[in-house]
């Protein structure tokens, strides 16, 4: 089969959408085009129907005991949003401390930057060197003003996958409310909000080969019953949780998205970690001084992040641009700033500059796969060849010895 560029290997950032997605979906664009809300015709129960079955499915997924326990909204982001803001004010007469880590997605971190502006006090907990947050530093962190812990599942950049259950214990024996941002990897990796003693958890469908612009936070109903303030106003929908018309497509593509995953999220995992380490040993076989960001074993199936010792990552992601990958930088304003999930590994800037994350999926190939290997040894061989710090390095010059001197 021919390839077709550029591959995509940035599933972290999004996915396809599933034809089968697709194809449950276009009739309620269309033919089955009623308002949820609407309770006194056909259309509007037709529409109801379809959100209650997706429901269920996403349920199901989560390790809800409740369809009930699901709410909808735009995203994740909004879901984050939700989570924090929505538990903060409901207890704030309970306590004011929030607890996060280092690694968090935006959504999360700065949702807690504005509650702290809000007189909230957060904890921002550090990792260790492979990503993972040390579930005792969670339990000396918690004092009698703790409302809620909010750990990510799976690390977006790095794929390292959080001690959860472990967590979970300590904070239902502190009686302590546990949040979670399970975006990247419900579904990939077992996941069971019961099991674990999630309170809360944020998913989105666009991760998980469903549209883009709907998402859900599940919340917990019983031992605990967890209450939130509502962030949107209007309708009183979702239970009075999020108001707004519900997007009933979007809706039934994630409801067909998490029953895709419920059924074959273990194949799937099985099938992209062994691309993964195809990919990996393959470069690593035939280049010397590349890293691997994260942990070894507890990380997603598809993540795959790697540093180039003595290779600028702007300099490789233009070298590979049939590939679609994200680097370990991220453009500001005013400079060019390596990831702050790197950095909290403790990975120096040089290597965070140089760092590549693998995303892959799916869609992914073998045939993809071993082009994608192939063109990055010839890219960071041709660089290094131009890079006299890499000559110094081969000849066996300790480059932290090294004077330089300044212009």
């Amino acid at each position: 089969m021919a390839l077709s560029f550029p591959i995509f290997m940035d599933y972290h950032s999004t996915t396809p959408v599933d034809p089968r997605v697709l194809e449950a979906m276009l009739p309620y664009f269309t033919q089955k085009f009623g308002n949820a809300a609407s309770r006194n015709h056909a259309y509007g129960w037709v529409a109801e129907e379809a959100v209650d079955h997706a429901r269920e499915r996403i349920a199901k997924l989560v390790g809800a005991q409740s369809e009930k326990e699901i709410v909808f909204t735009s995203g994740a982001t909004e879901s984050n949003n939700l989570a924090l803001k929505g538990v903060a004010e409901f207890y704030k007469d309970k306590g004011n401390h929030i607890i996060t880590t280092v690694l968090e997605h935006k959504a999360v971190l700065d949702t807690c930057k504005r509650l702290e502006a809000e007189g909230f006090r957060v904890t921002y907990l550090p990792v260790a060197k492979d990503g993972r947050v040390d579930p005792d530093d969670v339990k000396k962190a918690i004092t009698d003003q703790t409302i809620l812990v909010s750990v990510m599942f799976a690390n977006n950049e790095i794929g390292t996958v959080q001690p959860l259950a472990e967590i979970g214990k300590i904070t239902r024996e502190k009686g302590v409310l546990l949040h979670t941002d399970a975006v990247q990897g419900l579904g990939k990796v077992p996941f069971d909000a019961q099991a674990m003693n999630v309170d809360l958890a944020s998913i989105t469908a666009h991760k998980m080969y469903g549209p883009k612009g709907v998402g859900a936070l599940f919340v917990r109903r019983s031992k605990p019953r967890v209450r939130l303030v509502a962030q949107m106003d209007g309708g009183g929908h979702e239970r009075g949780n999020r108001s707004g018309t519900l997007n009933v497509p979007g809706i039934v593509g994630f409801g067909k998205a998490a029953q895709i995953m419920s059924e074959e999220g273990e194949a799937d995992s099985a099938k992209i970690l062994a691309l993964r380490e195809r990919l990996h040993k393959k470069i690593t076989g035939s280049l010397d001084e590349v890293h691997l960001n994260g942990s070894v074993r507890d990380r997603l199936p598809g993540n795959l992040n790697l540093s180039f010792s003595f290779v600028e990552g702007e300099a490789m992601m233009m070298a590979i641009k049939d590939v679609a990958v994200s680097s370990g930088s991220a453009c500001t304003s005013a400079s060019l700033e390596p990831s702050y999930v790197l950095r909290a590994l403790g990975v120096g800037d040089e290597l965070a500059h140089s760092s590549i994350r693998f995303g892959l999926g799916r869609f992914n190939t073998e045939e993809e796969v071993d082009f994608v290997a192939n063109l990055v040894i010839d890219k960071v061989q041709k660089l290094r060849d131009m890079s006299p710090l890499y000559e110094m390095f081969k000849e066996g010059i300790d480059l932290n010895s090294v004077q330089w001197t300044a212009h």
